[in-house]
């Protein structure tokens, strides 16, 4: 009989009725990968105890746009417009040929490092995504089994598959953006992609599964998406698609289709239960009714959308639709609590005051994203469920009297101690063992400081560095 460990702490989030419940001064009681009781109190035996005290045990998180790399996006905060600034091809750096900016190694150590961060933000399920814009194409498969080993090796759950893509965005030296198309390469992606899943899927003990990445829709053909439709569902797959995210995008999928995002996944039969689509936050309102009818998840990333000045309309309505709702992060820092609360304050301010609570948010972040995967033994804290669990320390927050308005309103992705997944302490009073938290950092900066430095082969009218990201102020000189 595998060993018991009995958790305590002042909050617990248990699962009782298809919901989530509260206990204070709860119990949860760890057997061998699952949870064997969550309560008041337990009678058995056991054989380690945890007292975690002014702390919050709660479901891990399951983050659907996982970050799995250094992030670019923070590059473009206060540097825009996007085709200036190197996050559209110029014409000239496609005419040159595109080329890989990272070696091997780096993009294994990337996605090693950005598990990491995920774990220590309290991510006990992720779907990893990176940018394609320094890319030669697209992901490959090589990086994706240094990504599996990663995942293993640090104990997190993962649903992996390399991104591929048919197309891509080019823009001239006026800003005019256009797509650009390679099909064959695309295809043979998907084939590549379909390979290492049939591999892995069900690797690590069942911790590791496969995913589907066909790249942002304005980037990809009808015949790359319903083949990749077709490979997922033979595969109980889920398939992650950015789309509704950007007027371009828009313009783009007008001009080639003759329809918005969704009503083109509905037209040529890709759209299922199974995809999942950050981030909706250019969706008309026939998309979201499209999006429910086909029982299709919505990806909810809100700090990256209000970094760049857009938001859902709305949450609320969504959910008043019937959408299934999940959350990512996809942006750095890799924080689903910051998420979370970003996404009460910007449903608010669509909706106003009264059109959502914290428990609707937190839902989003556990139940919605195991609704998802369809995997009803994550997400939840109940006997017979994964023993996936984040402890996150609220010994030195001011506490209301309500454990979920306190993570809403004083809590942090840094407030987390410890992490468990498939009842193992994968992170314990915030160390991961095996990792070097300072040396990956430097080694994190250092890599990114090599992008930034190459930045102007892949921007319009290749201008240096210094005018591609302009300084807050002025550089003081002695």
């Amino acid at each position: 009989m595998p060993e018991r460990t009995l958790l305590t702490a002042r909050w617990v989030v248990g699962h009782r009725d298809g919901k989530h419940v509260v206990y204070e001064n709860g119990v949860v009681v760890i057997e061998g990968d699952a949870i064997l009781h969550v309560g008041s109190r337990f009678e058995g035996e056991v054989a380690e105890r945890i007292d975690y005290g002014q702390a919050l045990i709660s479901p891990g998180f399951i983050d659907l746009d996982a970050l799995s790399d250094l992030d670019t996006t923070i590059l473009g905060y206060d540097n825009g417009p996007a085709w200036k600034k190197g996050r559209v091809w110029p014409e000239s750096y496609v005419a040159r040929g595109p080329y890989e900016m990272y070696s091997d190694e780096e993009l294994a150590f990337q996605k090693r490092h950005a598990f990491a961060q995920l774990i220590r933000n309290g991510i006990t399920t992720a779907l990893p995504i990176a940018s394609l814009f320094y890319r030669e194409w697209g992901e490959t498969v090589a990086e994706f089994e240094a990504a599996a080993t990663a995942a293993n090796e640090l104990g997190l759950r993962a649903y992996l598959g390399p991104a591929f893509r048919t197309g891509g965005q080019v823009t001239d030296d006026k800003g005019n953006i256009r797509a650009t198309y390679d099909e064959a390469r695309g295809l043979a992606g998907l084939e590549d992609a379909a390979a290492f899943a049939a591999r892995i899927d069900g690797s690590a003990g069942g911790r590791i599964k496969a995913m589907f990445a066909p790249d942002r829709i304005e980037t990809c053909t009808d015949a790359l998406l319903r083949r990749t439709a077709a490979v997922a569902a033979e595969m109980n797959a889920p398939v992650r698609q950015h789309c509704c995210q950007s007027p371009v995008e828009l313009r783009l999928v007008r001009e080639q289709h003759g329809c918005t995002p969704i009503e083109w996944l509905k037209r040529i039969g890709a759209l299922g239960a199974n995809w999942l689509l950050p981030h909706g936050t250019q969706a008309s309102e026939a998309e979201f009714g499209i999006i429910a009818e086909a029982g299709a998840t919505l990806v909810h990333c809100p700090l990256v959308s209000a970094r760049h000045g857009s938001m859902l309309d709305s949450f609320p309505k969504c959910r008043a639709k019937g959408i299934n709702i999940g959350l990512g992060t996809d942006t750095a820092p890799a924080d689903m609590i910051l998420n979370m609360q970003i996404g009460m304050m910007t449903a608010r301010l669509a909706d106003g005051m009264n059109a959502i609570r914290s428990e609707a948010m937190f839902d989003a972040a556990t139940l919605g994203g195991a609704r998802a995967l369809n995997r009803p033994d994550l997400g939840r804290l109940a006997p017979k469920t994964k023993a996936d669990i984040t402890v996150i320390d609220f010994s030195h927050l001011l506490q209301t009297p309500d454990p979920i308005q306190t993570l809403m309103t004083t809590g942090s992705g840094r407030d987390v101690r410890d992490v468990w997944i498939d009842g193992q302490r994968v992170m314990t009073n915030g160390t991961i063992l095996g990792v070097d938290a300072a040396a990956d950092c430097a080694r994190a900066q250092m890599q990114f400081d090599g992008l930034i430095a190459k930045y102007p082969d892949r921007t319009a009218k290749h201008p240096p560095v210094a005018q591609i990201f302009t300084p807050s102020y002025q550089r003081a000189r002695p």
